[in-house]
């Protein structure tokens, strides 16, 4: 049976060339692969290798086509559930940071999202919602699939990643919230096993995670590369480091004063998630999905997925992550070995030895790979092939 395809429903305001971006909408969205099984309010779609609702794939092609990104652009990017919110807040703060003992300041008015507004969701946003003095914007949009205007020009991108573990528990929870009722309960095992495939909202989490942890790698002076954990751990040493980035470094003066610990006071979950707008306020992504801002403050803790996953999904999904890195060894993925950071929450450790063969139930994967992770040989042996979406080849 053929599914009814998506009409095109952005706010084309700001626009050039809309008849252009709708044409070609259409043109994608009528061959792209389609995924009905995530998500309560709309089917995903995958374009240039990752998976979209139908109106934030508009907006990302709108974006390519349309968005004329400036030198002095900063750019807050994120794979969903990562840390997004919290970025988003502490960015604004230190780049408005002169009215952070001000009543009226923004981050107690709105929710961090209508601070700085989503790239994908329509150029018109960056007309009605941008504060021109911060050129801050964010964006869920992979680092392949940038606008050029960005990837090409002096503007500065900060990029935020998470446990995977806790990416999925969180984004669960959160489609739980706003799924359509009629759709019933969605099963954390269904969420998983989609998960692992690579299918949810822009993922594979992983090719979105690496895709810009290489690109940090080769232009470290365009892209800061943060971790959701490190930054909880050491909040301060994080901010000084991300408003040096944002060329809005504290002074010695600010310091003493306390300036980094009310910014981190002001952005922390406890405070946001107890403001009256972010009880009771409401976020319009679209006009036809308005989200609750008390959807976006969940709990924020590290480790939350241990409430969630069992024993075996935790390993099945690190034995994948850490097979997805030392699979790809074009940018020899020093972000996956713990002992020169960042991402010890995959719970890998690197050996020295190169192993040149590993067998995944029958499946010979011919190849070098370096650096080889372990939990128990990888725990690769023990992948259920019912985790995994197509032939190994197509996850790495």
């Amino acid at each position: 049976m053929n599914l009814p395809l998506p009409k095109s429903s952005l706010n084309y305001e700001g626009c050039h060339d809309p008849k252009k971006v709708q044409e070609k909408f259409k043109e994608i969205i009528s061959t792209a692969p389609r995924n009905s099984e995530w998500t309560g309010f709309n089917d995903l779609f995958q374009y240039e290798g990752f998976w979209y609702t139908p109106k934030f794939l508009e907006g990302l092609i709108m974006a390519q086509e349309e968005f004329p990104a400036q030198p002095n652009d900063i750019i807050l990017c994120s794979a969903p559930k990562t840390g997004t919110t919290w970025l988003k807040a502490l960015s604004f703060a230190i780049m408005n940071r002169a009215c952070l003992d001000d009543t009226t300041n923004p981050l107690l008015l709105k929710t961090p999202h209508e601070c700085i507004p989503f790239l994908e969701i329509g150029l018109f946003q960056l007309k009605t919602n941008r504060y021109q003095e911060f050129p801050l914007l964010a964006t869920h949009i992979p680092f392949a699939s940038l606008p050029e205007s960005i990837t090409s020009s002096d503007c500065k991108i900060v990029y935020i990643c998470r446990d995977p573990k806790d990416v999925l528990v969180s984004l669960w929870h959160f489609i739980g919230n706003v799924r359509a009722k009629e759709k019933g309960h969605f099963p954390l095992e269904k969420a998983f096993d989609l998960f692992c495939q690579g299918v949810s909202l822009n993922g594979p989490y992983w090719d979105h995670v690496l895709g810009y942890w290489k690109a940090s790698l080769e232009w470290p002076e365009k892209i800061l590369f943060l971790k959701y954990e490190e930054l909880k751990k050491e909040a301060s040493f994080h901010v000084k480091r991300l408003a040096k980035f944002l060329s809005h470094p504290f002074s010695l003066d600010e310091e003493r004063e306390g300036v980094v610990e009310k910014i981190i006071q002001l952005c922390s979950f406890q405070n946001l998630s107890n403001l009256e707008v972010n009880k009771s306020g409401q976020y319009a992504l679209f006009a036809s999905l308005v989200v609750e801002n008390n959807r976006y403050f969940r709990k924020g803790e590290v480790g939350d997925w241990k409430n969630c996953l069992t024993e075996e999904m935790k390993e099945d999904l690190q034995a994948l992550m850490a097979f997805k890195a030392a699979s790809d060894t074009s940018s020899k993925l020093t972000m996956w070995n713990e002992t020169t950071d960042p991402c010890t929450w995959y719970g890998v450790s690197c050996l020295q030895n190169r192993v040149s063969r590993l067998v995944l139930e029958g499946l010979d994967l011919q190849g070098s790979f370096e650096p080889l992770t372990s939990l128990s040989q990888l725990r690769v042996l023990s992948l259920k092939r019912n985790r995994l979406s197509g032939s190994i080849p197509d996850l790495l």
